[in-house]
């Protein structure tokens, strides 16, 4: 419809009130998926560093029979020590070599990524135990710490984005839990950590941790992500480590 008939509608009193309310709705919904859309967080781009489960800077150690599903590192060290009974690494090692290197560098990329999003962030601290959170960018100007429950509810949205920017360390407490709402995925799930990460005892956690310094899993505990460490050690100690994507190279 033309403005000049939209006019002579006006003052023929012919126009359907309806059907402008309507439009008028119709429109705002678009403003507001449109504007929703723009907001979503995109996924962090792991390149090279994405086969991996776990990977570590300096070493990667295991102490029990940890069970790791996708590919395991260490570079610039080049020391894996398997432990007694030793881990069992459903994926390739790479200990030392070009494409542990590869994977590091790809980390870095990743953790300044992370890092570095701006998009509308939502200030936390503390313990965010017993919250439930929506997809979004969180950010720690501190440590943070999970005892008890913490849910990640994508409200029906199977490619919602959570991004945690954690300033300093991250630690889970024993029996600490990430759970998955709403259609959630671990491969969507993000955690930056400044300093170090350290998942207690029976944990079980879910999402791609990067830090800094080292991550270090206590007896038991569970990952369904990946352990991903720049500068120091990956510490297992009879866990289970899942890629959440389950690439192999």
């Amino acid at each position: 419809m033309n403005t000049n008939q939209e006019q002579s509608e006006v003052k023929s009193g012919s126009v359907n009130p309806t059907k402008s309310v309507s439009a008028f709705l119709l429109g705002a919904a678009v403003l507001c998926l449109t504007a929703n859309l723009a907001a979503a967080e995109a996924p962090v781009y792991l390149g090279s560093a994405a086969p991996f489960a776990v990977l570590g800077g300096s070493t990667v150690t295991s102490t029990g029979p940890s069970a790791i599903n996708g590919n395991l590192g260490v570079w610039p060290g080049t020391a894996y020590v398997a432990g007694t009974p030793s881990a069992k690494v459903n994926g390739a090692i790479h200990a030392g070599d070009i494409v542990a290197q590869h994977a590091q560098s790809s980390l870095t990329i990743a953790y300044k990524d992370a890092a570095g999003r701006t998009t509308a962030p939502i200030k936390v601290a503390g313990d965010l135990g017993g919250q439930t959170l929506a997809p979004g960018l969180y950010k720690s100007t501190s440590t943070l710490a999970i005892t008890g429950d913490l849910a990640l509810d994508a409200q029906g949205n199977p490619n919602a984005v959570f991004i945690f920017q954690i300033k300093s360390g991250l630690t889970v407490a024993t029996g600490g839990r990430v759970v998955l709402m709403g259609g959630a995925k671990a491969s969507n799930v993000f955690w930056q950590v400044g300093s170090s990460a350290t998942l207690g005892t029976g944990s079980s956690f879910k999402g791609t941790v990067m830090a800094y310094a080292s991550i270090t899993m206590a007896t038991s505990a569970k990952l369904e992500g990946r352990a991903l460490a720049q500068h120091a050690a990956v510490t297992l100690d009879t866990n289970a480590v899942t890629n959440p994507v389950a690439i192999r190279n």
